[in-house]
């Protein structure tokens, strides 16, 4: 039996990796849906060692990084830091909260088998690594933002306690930034990890397309993104409360500056006609 082995990470909300490019000195223009992959001279110049021809590393446009055949903590970190000079958000020491390690066997088996840990198919085929790293890719991105939900829901559960207490009024800066927050979160999750977008390989090969379509189906990347679309859109439903209690008690407070307006103004016109004022 022989093994190709993977380790992903979701370092980061995304990586320009035309900067990359042409730094490796690669003519082409990436677009999001294409990974980076580096390999052969262009890794080795990275690495500034030799590498074996099986090694090479896939770079996504949502922030995550799968390394093929290679799992050295010192290559990785090497890697990670030659990263950070074009995203210098990333925290390297960090880099493994959100990450899963997976392998790929052939050779045994007559059928597919899909496991936690490894995939098992009967023959190796060169889309494999792709495939694979790309379901890996998104699959630790999404848990990335999945973890971001829980802060959301977090800041949400404080806005809430706070109208239990009777304390109404929310500062419209306040509204703003929790409404960016749960833009940002679904830009990240719903738009660029693109989770219903295929590699251009499952187009052109139904082998390829039935491995990819089983790979996901088994990380129920699909699922996944379903509850990250429902639970979003009750996102967008509790602020719209909030907007609303807002604007309501805004709208309030101008009926009573506008009635005591008017209360001045009669109290005013009773004085002038009693002679108390002029």
């Amino acid at each position: 039996m022989k093994e190709v082995t993977f380790k992903a990470f979701a370092i980061t909300n995304e990586i320009d990796l035309n900067q990359i490019a042409i730094h490796c000195g690669i003519p082409k223009k990436y677009t999001w849906e294409q990974p980076l992959i580096l390999r052969g001279d262009i890794l080795e110049s990275i690495l500034q060692q030799q590498v074996d021809h099986s090694l090479q590393v896939l770079v996504f446009s949502f922030g995550s990084i799968v390394f093929v055949n290679n799992s050295r903590p010192q290559d990785i970190i090497a890697f990670l830091r030659y990263v950070q000079t074009f995203e210098p958000d990333i925290d390297i020491g960090n880099a493994d909260r959100y990450s899963d390690d997976y392998c790929l066997r052939y050779g045994e088996k007559d059928t597919l088998e899909l496991t936690d840990e490894y995939v098992e198919v009967p023959e190796f085929e060169a889309f494999h690594p792709e495939l694979i790293s790309t379901v890996l890719a998104k699959s630790v991105a999404l848990e990335k933002v999945e973890e971001q939900l829980g802060k959301i829901h977090d800041k949400l559960e404080n806005m809430i306690e706070r109208l239990e207490k009777g304390k109404l009024r929310i500062g419209n800066k306040e509204l703003a930034r929790t409404t960016a927050i749960i833009l940002r979160y679904e830009y990240n999750t719903l738009g660029y990890i693109m989770i219903l977008d295929k590699p251009d390989i499952t187009w052109s090969s139904s082998h390829a397309g039935e491995f990819y379509d089983s790979m996901l189906e088994f990380f129920e990347l699909n699922d996944r993104y379903k509850i990250l679309k429902s639970k979003t859109e009750f996102l967008h439903h509790i602020m719209e409360g909030f907007s609303t209690i807002s604007h309501s008690i805004r709208g309030l407070f101008v009926e009573w500056i506008i009635v005591i307006l008017i209360i001045i103004e009669v109290v005013l016109t009773v004085l002038q006609i009693a002679g108390v004022l002029p």
